[in-house]
């Protein structure tokens, strides 16, 4: 049995684990990124992880083939530098050679939201998919395509910034600089805003006792709310489901994937999420008369996709 290890780090976890070459995660080591801080500081605590779960996994890091890294931002995977992220702050941070002074063995990196896309196309809901993209909903949007079985990352490592293409002109700021990315409403972030916007117009709404209750405003607050019959609630989740739909359906128009597949907490909702999508983009795709279109399904592996994905990008980059 073959072992790979897979780092997923995000802007608040660092999460490692030791994958087996069937796609399962056998252990698992996590701590806080606690950003902002020094990017070696970070690289350390990644390696650490990554230490930590061969250990749980009761293997030696000789046991291991590679390690694989999915990071937020433009990661060059020819130089092993993460050129840009603008949630962690890294500038040109050379990320390979900082865990391989730790861990001597090959290091590949790539964006996160590649690895997901990697990791469910490999072993989740688009295996089998010669052409797929996956969307995840999450702090940001992000996006993940493989075409012809390849990750699709661009001429310079930045390519499948799907959460940046623009909605709404003019609209809210987004974090990249440009106002009214698919980012700022179709994002878990987005919906939060958008469900204390609708809060702060109508404190009569059931939205404004659950998340007194709750002590915060949730990407679930306005899904719980139009469950409990909220009309103010119900506007919330159908603006939300209205934006979604429109960056998926542009999505959908420019690759044509065989299987468009959407992930992050929010997918958790499920139908009520996924059935109004599907029906609005059947109307709206530029193929709607077409016999076959992009099948859209929520992501099987959960926040393990980009831990499998990471952990088989040394195949990937084969």
């Amino acid at each position: 049995m073959k072992y790979y290890v897979g780092i997923d780090l995000g802007g608040t976890n660092i999460v490692a684990g030791v994958v087996d070459e069937e796609y399962r995660i056998i252990a698992k080591a996590s701590t806080k990124t606690n950003c902002p801080r020094p990017e070696k500081e970070i690289a350390d605590d990644m390696a650490k992880m990554a230490l930590q779960a061969v250990k749980n996994a009761n293997l030696t890091i000789d046991d291991i083939e590679w390690v694989g890294v999915g990071t937020p931002g433009i990661a060059n995977s020819a130089t092993g530098i993460i050129e840009y992220s603008n949630n962690l702050g890294f500038r040109n941070t050379p990320m390979v050679k900082y865990i391989q002074e730790t861990i001597n063995k090959p290091v590949f990196i790539e964006n996160d939201a590649n690895a997901a896309a990697y990791g469910e196309y490999v072993a989740g809901a688009a295996k089998g998919a010669k052409n797929a993209v996956c969307i995840t909903l999450g702090t940001g949007v992000g996006g993940g395509i493989i075409i012809d079985g390849k990750i699709y990352s661009g001429s310079n490592f930045a390519g499948a910034e799907i959460g940046h293409t623009v909605i709404e002109v003019d609209g809210p700021q987004c974090s990249c600089g440009r106002k009214g990315c698919f980012e700022v409403f179709s994002s878990a972030t987005g919906l939060i805003r958008m469900s204390k916007e609708a809060m702060a117009a109508c404190p009569e709404s059931v939205m404004n006792k659950m998340a007194k209750e709750n002590g915060k405003v949730t990407a679930r607050t306005s899904f719980d709310a139009m469950r409990a019959g909220d009309k103010t609630a119900k506007e919330v989740v159908d603006k939300y489901i209205k934006y979604l739909a429109a960056g998926i359906t542009n999505t959908i128009n420019i690759f044509q994937p065989d299987v468009l597949c959407i992930g992050g907490g929010v997918c958790n909702e499920g139908d009520p999420l996924l059935l109004p999508v599907k029906a609005l983009v059947k109307e709206e795709v530029y193929t709607r008369n077409s016999e076959k279109n992009a099948e859209i399904v929520i992501a099987k592996l959960g926040n393990d996709a980009g831990i499998i994905g990471a952990a088989f990008l040394g195949r990937a980059n084969s």
